[in-house]
């Protein structure tokens, strides 16, 4: 029987050279032990009263910042608040002026690199360029060593949840196996982004958290 404690250890150690290497990148790095570290790290870095956007995120969801930020002193731009699809396109082009950025990462290496695959972009548009401060919160279960493992990560272990989550008809959602599929309005990776640097200071924060989260 594997021992809990061990696969914690062994996994600190892991973030802990993620975390060396993103400083590296000039991306600020943080340990968490658990989602509710997670949160309050989170929350620390947002200022009372800033605008915040958020990519669609299963881990956002699960530390509990959601509430938060609308109950709080914060103006949260809530994409699917609206069933109108108009109204949700207007909110993601908001995002992209937010003050805050809230994201995950679909997989990220011991070398630092952050790695996503998004559909209609708007979630790492805003990571590129947009709002002045970008936090993502990331499992342990989304390191690995290299950008290729990152890609083969997200396209076995991401993509098939977030296609059933978001009832697309693709071929990862019926089989778990990536078809390459090229359907309009099925097809969820649509572009590849590897984050290797940060060109502006204090923009980029990541919060490794030691427990499995997301997708």
């Amino acid at each position: 029987m594997i021992k809990i404690d061990n696969v914690k250890k062994a996994n600190r150690v892991k973030i802990e050279t993620v975390i060396k290497n993103l400083e590296k990148r000039d991306i600020t790095g943080y340990y968490a032990e658990n989602k509710e570290e997670a949160l309050k790290l989170a929350m620390d870095l947002i200022p009372e009263g800033a605008t915040v956007g958020k990519g669609g995120s299963e881990t956002m969801n699960q530390i509990g910042i959601i509430p938060i930020l609308r109950e709080g002193n914060y103006t949260y731009l809530d994409a699917f608040a609206s069933a109108d699809p108009e109204v949700q396109k207007e909110t993601k082009r908001k995002t992209f002026f937010a003050d805050v950025m809230l994201t995950s990462a679909n997989a990220i290496t011991l070398d630092g690199e952050i790695v996503n695959i998004d559909g209609t972009g708007n979630r790492m548009a805003a990571v590129i360029w947009g709002p002045d401060k970008v936090i993502f919160v990331v499992g342990s279960n989304k390191i690995v060593e290299s950008v290729d493992d990152a890609v083969d990560r997200i396209k076995c272990d991401a993509c098939p949840p977030n296609c059933l989550r978001l009832a697309k008809k693709t071929p990862c959602a019926a089989t778990g196996k990536c078809g390459e599929c090229l359907s309009l309005g099925n097809t969820i990776c649509c572009h590849t982004i590897i984050t290797r640097f940060s060109s502006i200071k204090d923009r980029m924060h990541v919060i490794m958290v030691n427990e499995p989260l997301g997708f």
